[in-house]
């Protein structure tokens, strides 16, 4: 089982060349993976993409990549007219708003200006500047995963222990399901004694009224359905990416647990019921962190 948050950073240095790549996840329902990298990299963006596809299937992934290229290169320089005049016209009207002024605005000093002059790579990243992008990319998801697989496992012992407490409280709405109808037969007689001061009364309307309050607070199908869904979900949590099943699974629990609260006409198991609902609350809050 993997969380759905966490960090990993991966580094690789070698033959002038110094690249790092750090991965920090949080929840998200499906895949979304955010890159923010020098432009040189930007037509390679796809390359990272299907790295962490590989890897996770949920959450939301933002990817920082810094480099640093010491190797010889050919080099250009690129001139941005448009910042180059703007320099120069707030040269000449600084000039004229204050004439007494000794003027040593040059050609060099225009050059040192921000953003006029801009060193670029005559050519994107080469085949050793990508090699050493995807060794320190890989290096950082599984140091990632690594991170998330153990605090997977932290999610996976809390929610079982929870499923524990779930199974307990199941076992004790099964052992007061059977005395409800007893109770309540026993407490319709009463009251119709109580009502007919002693007089006889008709033991056979007596049963079916018992019959049917029997028929509509039974509860064993549900019963068997959450035993059913507890063992399914120790199963799941035995697998990797389990997100998604265990949200449905958790729907289907709480979908069981709704029918037997509301078949309910005894305190216990009401109360029971109630508790049951929380616990598979907090089951499901954890669920939300779980790849």
């Amino acid at each position: 089982m993997f969380s759905m948050t966490g960090f990993g950073k991966g580094e690789y240095k070698a033959d002038g060349i110094e690249i790092s790549v750090e991965v920090k996840t949080v929840n998200n329902r499906y895949l979304d993976v955010a890159i923010k990298s020098p432009k040189i990299f930007n037509a390679y963006e796809e390359i990272i993409r299907s790295a962490v596809r590989e890897r996770i299937t949920r959450g939301h992934l933002d990817v920082f990549v810094n480099y640093i290229d010491k190797r010889e290169r050919p080099k250009s320089l690129y001139v941005d007219a448009g910042a180059a005049s703007g320099y120069c016209a707030a040269a000449k009207k600084l000039k004229d708003l204050f004439p007494g002024l000794a003027d040593d605005f040059t050609l060099t000093a225009l050059m040192r200006s921000p953003d006029v002059v801009r060193q670029e790579e005559t050519q994107g990243a080469d085949e050793a500047l990508l090699n050493a992008l995807q060794a320190a990319l890989c290096k950082a998801l599984d140091n990632l995963n690594a991170m998330r697989k153990k605090e997977g496992e932290k999610l996976s012992d809390d929610m079982l222990s929870r499923m524990d407490a779930v199974e307990k409280l199941v076992d004790e709405i099964s052992a007061r399901a059977p005395l409800v109808a007893a109770q309540y037969k026993s407490k319709l007689e009463e009251r119709m004694k109580e009502i007919l001061n002693g007089a006889a009364y008709d033991e056979a309307r007596l049963l079916t009224e018992v019959a049917v309050f029997t028929d509509k607070a039974n509860i064993d199908e549900e019963l068997t359905r959450l035993r059913s869904h507890i063992a399914q979900f120790r199963n799941i949590c035995r697998e990797e990416r389990v997100g998604r099943k265990l949200d449905f699974l958790v729907q289907e629990f709480n979908r069981e647990c709704n029918t037997v609260c509301s078949k309910s006409n005894d305190l216990k198991v009401t109360d029971c019921g109630l508790a049951l609902k929380n616990e598979i609350e907090k089951i499901r809050e954890q669920v939300q962190n779980v790849e």
